[in-house]
């Protein structure tokens, strides 16, 4: 082969060769920009939020009573259970919902100023009565009132009730619906900003629930179960991700 027929065949062979990658690059075009889209997503946070009240209520009160004698110390407190008891059931309290706890002992000693003498000059027993109850508003007023027993010659301390809501489990699937209906609407208007649409939901994960009193601004990484206050606050979150087309 001559010097020019070889020029002329490296020329052909470089034609071709351009025409091919041209021809691939854009062949490959297509599927790339699709693959690229396919990757593309949006990842946003969505809430709910919804006010309960609470539909279960513990209370729990203690009283004691101290003597020189173990013996009379516990006939006296013996006698307050039953004063306490009545005062509950007269309040509507049914017997049978008032658990009470063992007695529990304290010896009393004799201190001076070096300190315990180990000699004991009487004892302090105290129980402790707890009552569950589904009727939230009114137990919540005999533990407010519940001090009248003082009156009586009771020493008896009343302890903040806790409250509960019991349907909570059910009521999380309702809410991590709304959250991630919420985290939809944000997805769509942060999307409209850059000229995109959202498409299919590739995930949603459900964060923490902050069960906190009405009004609160508490968080928690861990999340919150309020027990001190009657109405609740119940807040859920969703992280959810769309893809992007």
């Amino acid at each position: 082969m001559s010097q020019g027929d070889k020029s002329r065949y490296l020329v052909i062979a470089a034609a071709i060769l351009s025409a091919a990658l041209v021809i691939c690059a854009f062949v490959l075009a297509k599927p790339l920009e699709n693959y690229a889209k396919s990757k593309s997503s949006i990842t946003v946070t969505g809430s709910a939020k919804k006010q309960i009240k609470s539909d279960l209520v513990v209370w729990r009160g203690s009283f004691y009573r101290e003597a020189e004698q173990l013996d009379v110390a516990y006939k006296d407190l013996k006698a307050d259970l039953e004063t306490v008891k009545a005062y509950l059931v007269d309040k509507g309290i049914p017997e049978k919902d008032i658990v009470v706890s063992s007695i529990n002992t304290s010896p009393q000693y004799i201190y001076n100023k070096y300190g315990n003498t180990g000699e004991i000059s009487g004892y302090r027993l105290s129980q402790e009565i707890e009552v569950e109850s589904k009727d939230v508003d009114k137990l919540t007023a005999i533990a407010r009132e519940s001090t009248e027993l003082i009156e009586q010659g009771i020493l008896f301390e009343s302890y903040p009730p806790e409250y509960f809501y019991t349907k909570l489990n059910d009521l999380k699937i309702d809410m991590l619906a709304e959250a991630t209906k919420d985290a939809k609407k944000r997805a769509e208007k942060m999307a409209e900003s850059t000229g995109s649409k959202i498409g299919h939901l590739r995930s949603a994960r459900m964060g923490v629930f902050q069960i906190t009193p009405v009004h609160s601004n508490e968080v928690s990484s861990l999340g919150i179960n309020d027990t001190t206050s009657l109405m609740k606050e119940i807040t859920a979150v969703a992280n959810v991700e769309f893809s992007l087309e």
